[in-house]
């Protein structure tokens, strides 16, 4: 269930593998980030880039969390695997997300 508020979201590679290989990668991502936070109109508050996961603080005005998300995963993931000539899954699954009430 998609709602509109704080969202303390968290994901990372599958087996625990880098998905940021240098500073290029965490460029690219939040290159990427900025253009979904345009698209659906969210905002990021504050984020956290590790070699193998990562967090962010995000708040959304409307229900569309799940779209927000898909595009950044898929599209990090599209360049990563090109990037590096892979064809497996870079994500462990579908991020996680804490609802925040109030901050």
């Amino acid at each position: 269930l998609d709602m509109a508020g704080f969202h303390h979201i968290v994901n990372r590679g599958v087996a625990r593998d880098y998905v940021y290989k240098c500073d290029e990668d965490k460029d690219k991502y939040l290159e990427i980030l900025c253009k979904a936070c345009k698209t659906y109109k969210v905002n990021v508050h504050d984020y956290c880039l590790m070699d193998n996961y990562y967090h962010l603080l995000v708040e959304t005005t409307r229900e569309n969390l799940s779209l927000f998300m898909r595009q950044i995963n898929s599209n990090y993931a599209i360049y990563f695997n090109k990037k590096y000539k892979r064809t497996a899954h870079l994500w462990q699954g579908r991020y996680k997300r804490l609802k925040w009430l109030d901050i």
